[in-house]
């Protein structure tokens, strides 16, 4: 078949699975498309609690599309997994359902082995390793993750660690490095890893949570005065190869990116992410915001305002962790204020119909992503190979650039066995400073 008609025939085929789709969206209501705009947090950790149940409801009524996992939802693997299939059931009908955990590794890990999930380092220390090393501790991350019914991690960050006391970054170890490509190297890994096996990632944060002196965990972060424009590399490069499913957008204000006067954060500005991550650097794909419920969106916005300041600055998916006051019905108060809004204000209306494609486009991904097939790694770029090069034997040859770093980490056959047994792995290396004695709930 020529080229040009197998293009047609690949192209048909893409549109006949968004049409023949339960959630066609030509069909699907209004309600319906806000309510894919919104991924919430909840309660409950095992399928016979009232609260999950309450989830189930909300996911076969197609009020939310997508769920977060915290710590609290945590009691066992078997739960865990008996839970992911309801709701996929629940979702039935449907769009496929978001079902997402922030596992990023070290000490941002809401899955443990405490329950049975392997552990995973610390970005900082995974970038002691040969990036084909580091591509194989992700395979085993992203294989568990598919197993167990997530089919999204709230990672990596690809925040440059520009200031290593960084409270919410650096001290926890977050960054891979200082160096921009060192982290689309190894951020690159952790993307191809994961959707070996079905599961999409959110590069975070846009524009770079890096240089920042303070957390947005606890308030409006403003890091005009340290960022540079070196911090937005990892995302630009990472969106240029055609590896990023999401963009995750930081509660911090920026002004070298936003309009002049403007005191919001970057996720409630359009300046920032219609002109600069969608303009400047291409970005065509799914945005979604970092938790609503921080203090860097709170202090200054009630939920009306900042859902719809998010939306309109480009938002596509809006995250609730509930974590600290849980609101069972948070998705149907967004509901009401886009809705409601849109019936008033067509751009309102455009901006939700813009973002329900974006998500359903991502979606097909879930439908038609194929895992089993593995990745290598160089520091330009990542070729396919066939399975059986997995295990080939790693070399350096990969990290000649970053020959500077005073250690290397290899993963070993033994060290993945270590690991798939759950074990913790004792690694010689640099580490960061040390963390606070708790990680943080949010993203």
């Amino acid at each position: 078949m020529r080229p040009k008609l197998i293009a047609l025939a690949l192209a048909v085929t893409a549109g006949l699975a968004i049409v023949s789709g339960p959630a066609r969206a030509e069909t699907a209501d209004l309600r319906e498309k806000i309510g894919q705009m919104i991924l919430i947090g909840f309660e409950g950790a095992h399928t016979e609690d009232a609260r999950f149940k309450h989830v189930l409801e909300q996911v076969r009524d197609g009020r939310i599309g997508g769920v977060l996992y915290l710590g609290r939802n945590i009691a066992s693997g078997r739960d865990v997994r008996s839970m992911n299939a309801a709701l996929n059931k629940a979702a039935d009908g449907r769009q496929p359902l978001l079902i997402a955990v922030d596992q990023e590794g070290g000490r941002i890990q809401r899955l443990t082995p405490r329950v049975g999930f392997p552990s995973i380092l610390a970005a900082s220390r995974v970038a002691r390793m040969d990036p084909n090393a580091a591509l194989l501790a992700y395979r085993l991350l992203g294989q568990r993750l598919g197993e167990w019914g997530f089919n999204l991690n709230l990672g990596p960050v690809v925040d440059l660690n520009v200031n290593p006391a960084n409270p919410i970054i650096g001290r926890l170890g977050r960054s891979y490095s200082s160096d921009p490509e060192a982290v689309r190297l190894y951020a690159t890994a952790f993307i191809k890893a994961h959707r070996e096996h079905g599961v999409l990632t959110a590069i975070k944060h846009f524009p770079g949570h890096g240089s920042s002196t303070a957390d947005s965990h606890d308030g409006l972060v403003d890091v005009s005065g340290t960022w540079t424009e070196a911090e937005l590399k990892p995302f630009s490069e990472i969106i240029l190869d055609g590896n990023a499913d999401m963009v995750m957008t930081a509660h911090v204000r920026n002004r070298h990116l936003q309009e002049p006067g403007d005191s919001d954060p970057v996720s409630l500005s359009k300046q920032a992410i219609s002109d600069v991550l969608r303009g400047k650097l291409g970005f065509a794909g799914v945005v979604i915001s970092d938790d609503m419920q921080m203090a860097g969106v709170t202090h200054a916005h009630d939920l009306r305002d900042s859902v719809l300041r998010a939306v309109m600055a480009g938002t596509d998916i809006l995250i609730f962790a509930n974590d600290k006051n849980p609101d069972p019905d948070i998705a149907d108060k967004v509901i009401a204020i886009l809705a409601g809004t849109a019936a008033e204000r067509p751009d309102v209306a455009a901006r939700i119909e813009e973002s329900y494609k974006r998500i359903v486009e991502l979606k097909l991904k879930l439908r038609i992503r194929a895992p089993g097939r593995s990745q290598s790694l160089t520091t330009r770029s990542i070729a396919t190979t066939e399975p059986a090069e997995a295990v080939a034997p790693l070399t350096t040859n990969a990290i000649a650039p970053l020959a500077h770093r005073r250690r290397l980490t290899v993963v070993t056959p033994q060290v993945m066995s270590a690991m798939a047994r759950d074990e913790r792995l004792s690694v010689q290396t640099d580490v960061a400073p040390a963390a606070p004695a708790t990680a943080p709930t949010g993203l």
